[in-house]
């Protein structure tokens, strides 16, 4: 049967190539993500679309009420939305504590904040059994960030799983997280990397190569797999074996 998927940052990237597998398989797909523009062009067959601020709760209650009109159930919740800032204005101060400030909240509105308020606003619609809350972290959450904002946002992401896998448990609902490590072919970076970063990233892999958002598309896709029913509470790396974490 096709089930209901709900992805956030599902217009680029990541959320965008597991759109792309969870459609090809007969799923109905919601793509949610602040750019309307950027949503209108995703190449998913049959997905639907809603433009809103997942940081704002009135714009995320109004996602709420669009899921229960036109899909009613949610049976795989994926967040990938999220990233460093790059899209938001700069700190309005050049004050360096003001500028701390200002990192730190975007990221934990971008990263955190958004799927902690687009989880419990669906979290009774959630299939019971059989329901999958799915979490985009990053290796950065192991590995720092350089101004920690970004790890620290994304790595707030590996409890908060933990919690709600216990909660929703007796439902037959599961909630885990996957990390990737680099990832190429997504706005991460911005319009390039550094040729010289790039090539630290890849030496850093097992496999000497860069990752896609289709092998984490494809991880995310076997974790809402009835195969991975027991699979619970875990956080699953994606990294070409970058970093084995703890």
């Amino acid at each position: 049967m096709a089930r209901n998927v709900v992805i956030s940052g599902g217009g680029t990237g990541i959320g965008l190539a597991a759109a792309r597998v969870f459609a090809a398989e007969g799923d109905r797909v919601l793509l949610l993500g602040r750019r309307a523009e950027v949503l209108a062009k995703a190449d998913v067959p049959g997905a639907s679309t809603y433009a809103a601020d997942l940081a704002d709760t009135a714009a995320v209650r109004g996602v709420a009420e669009f899921v229960a009109e036109e899909f009613g159930t949610v049976d795989v919740l994926i967040h990938g939305a999220g990233g460093t800032g790059q899209l938001e204005p700069p700190a309005a101060s050049e004050d360096p504590l003001d500028r701390v400030a200002h990192n730190w909240t975007v990221n934990f509105r971008l990263n955190t904040l958004t799927a902690a308020l687009l989880t419990e606003a669906l979290k009774d619609r959630l299939a019971s059994p059989g329901g999958r809350v799915l979490f985009v972290s990053s290796i950065a959450a192991y590995r720092g960030s350089g101004s920690g904002a970004y790890a620290g946002a994304k790595a707030a992401l590996h409890p908060y799983a933990h919690d709600l896998a216990r909660e929703l448990g007796p439902r037959g609902i599961t909630a885990n997280v996957v990390a990737p490590g680099y990832i190429e072919d997504t706005e991460f970076f911005g319009p390039a990397i550094d040729p010289a970063r790039r090539e630290r990233l890849v030496a850093d892999t097992l496999d000497k190569r860069a990752g896609t958002p289709g092998d984490v598309a494809s991880t995310l896709h076997w974790l809402a797999s009835p195969g991975a029913a027991h699979v619970t509470s875990q956080v699953i790396q994606v990294n070409g074996g970058a970093e084995r974490g703890h």
